[in-house]
């Protein structure tokens, strides 16, 4: 598993550009970071933590839980000005995502984010200006159909659950964020990732709301903060979906 500086604790700013967004997007979805980087949540000690997800370098992100967090994360890269490309078999789950995205000046649904099928496809090139980020929600043993090779590219994995075939794209991955898992889960990643036995454990502790963020010498435990503007579109964090 790679990392570079993907999760910053200072509270002083991401590791990423500025992007721009149109004021009307602003309405809707409040930035939750600076200078492109993404206000995940809140450690231990109140201490904010900013995710860098959108970056210079292709990056692989893998979600393991609910669709709560991913949409939230779908929600604040859309809030920085990022194309949000999602590919999934269950299209209606991600309808809160696409009417957030608001209508372009002809009246029709924005093209900012886009629903596609799981089968490949050609991707919008990404710039410093307008990054990508692929969001597969492909069930439990994604195919590798939106591989990050591109700067400004992120190909975000949502994993309903852990799965053994999963462990090269969990393997993989520059950012591993990992919800509540039951214990046959909890152990299947700690032989994933050689965790020790009380962190395995930890994970089968977490509330609702709570997230642990995994990468290379990195493991953060944090709480999520959700804004109100995400609440009317999501409703209350929660574990499920």
């Amino acid at each position: 598993m790679s990392s570079s500086r993907l999760l910053d604790t200072r509270g002083g700013g991401a590791v990423a550009p500025e992007f721009l967004v149109s004021p009307n997007m602003l309405d809707v979805v409040s930035p939750s970071g600076d200078r492109g980087g993404m206000m995940l949540g809140q450690g231990t000690k109140g201490e904010p933590l900013t995710v860098s997800v959108l970056r210079p370098t292709p990056t692989r992100m893998v979600v393991v839980g609910g669709l709560y967090l991913a949409r939230q994360i779908a929600l604040r890269a859309m809030a920085t000005g990022a194309w949000i490309i999602i590919a999934t078999g269950r299209p209606q789950a991600w309808q809160p995502v696409v009417r957030a995205a608001g209508q372009g000046p002809d009246g029709r649904p924005s093209q900012l984010v886009q629903l596609r099928r799981l089968s490949p496809a050609d991707l919008p090139r990404p710039t410093e200006d307008m990054p990508l980020l692929v969001i597969h929600d492909g069930g439990h043993v994604p195919q590798e159909l939106f591989p990050p090779r591109a700067p400004w590219q992120t190909t975000m994995y949502v994993l309903p659950y852990l799965h053994p075939q999963a462990a090269s794209t969990a393997n993989n991955a520059d950012l591993v964020l990992l919800q509540r898992l039951p214990m046959g889960q909890a152990q299947l990643a700690g032989q994933m990732w050689r965790l020790r036995p009380q962190m395995f454990q930890q994970l089968t502790q977490l509330k609702d709301d709570q997230v642990i963020a995994m990468g290379q010498d990195m493991w953060a435990h944090l709480r999520l903060y959700t804004t109100p503007a995400e609440q009317q579109i999501l409703g209350a964090v929660r574990r499920g979906d």
